[in-house]
């Protein structure tokens, strides 16, 4: 049964301002896919619409989950969790005086989640056997690398089936960069996700993305594979300096 996003003519932004312009975008069964640009060009904008919590002016998007079509442009962000789709917020957001077990079970928190709490915990303790050495210690006393980890994890423990990250690199180490992208590698493959992810750094996001998008000024300016990508003019031009 097929899960996926399909994103058709979506305009949205904040109060008078636009800051979607008719952007156009498929997230296929099991894929990753990388939603590439620089800052204050739209990725979050979008990843707020696909979750409810930004409501668009016009277009469609529309979910199959395990082959049930969702209207997600009529469903509250609550419904939309419910459904099986969890969102990695920019900048973790998480809470800073529990410690990494509480913040980990409160992301278990709908009721198909609540039942595999046992589960998920021992998935996640797998992928990040940091976080099962560190469970006891406070979300907000960890390194930033650490907390990205908590961030992720919390996330799967909502047994999600589409995974939308956005922007995991945002103020990390180069080092750990790679580390935590190889992370979200792991977590799909394990999870068997369907994944869009939010990224700035091109190199990384599309180490492990199956394609990507490019979005400049609130548009879709270029899609394609990796190679595709590669040999674009504009990706040339923002993230190589050509």
């Amino acid at each position: 049964m097929a899960t996926e996003i399909v994103v058709r003519g979506l305009r949205a932004g904040y109060g008078a301002v636009n800051v979607l312009q008719d952007v156009n975008l498929h997230v296929g069964e099991a894929e990753t896919v990388a939603l590439l640009g620089t800052n204050g060009n739209g990725k979050s904008t979008l990843m707020k619409s696909l979750m409810g919590i930004v409501r668009p002016t016009a277009g469609d998007i529309i979910a199959r989950v395990d082959g049930v079509e969702l209207n997600l442009r009529q469903m509250t962000t609550e419904q939309i969790v419910n459904s099986g789709i969890a969102l990695v917020p920019e900048g973790r957001h998480l809470f800073p005086k529990l410690t990494v077990a509480k913040n980990l079970q409160l992301g278990a928190y709908r009721g198909a989640a609540r039942n595999e709490l046992a589960n998920s915990l021992a998935q996640v303790y797998e992928v990040f056997p940091r976080l099962k050495e560190r469970q006891e210690q406070l979300a907000g006393s960890m390194s930033g690398g650490e907390q990205q980890m908590v961030a992720l994890a919390r996330a799967l423990m909502s047994r999600p089936r589409i995974l939308l990250i956005d922007e995991p690199s945002v103020g990390l180490a180069p080092i750990l960069v790679k580390h935590v992208i190889d992370q979200i590698r792991e977590l799909k493959r394990m999870a068997g996700l369907t994944v869009l992810m939010a990224e700035q750094n091109f190199t990384q996001a599309m180490r492990v993305a199956n394609r990507g998008y490019l979005i400049v000024h609130g548009e879709i300016a270029v899609e394609g594979s990796a190679e595709e990508l590669y040999g674009s003019d504009l990706v040339k031009k923002y993230y190589m300096g050509l």
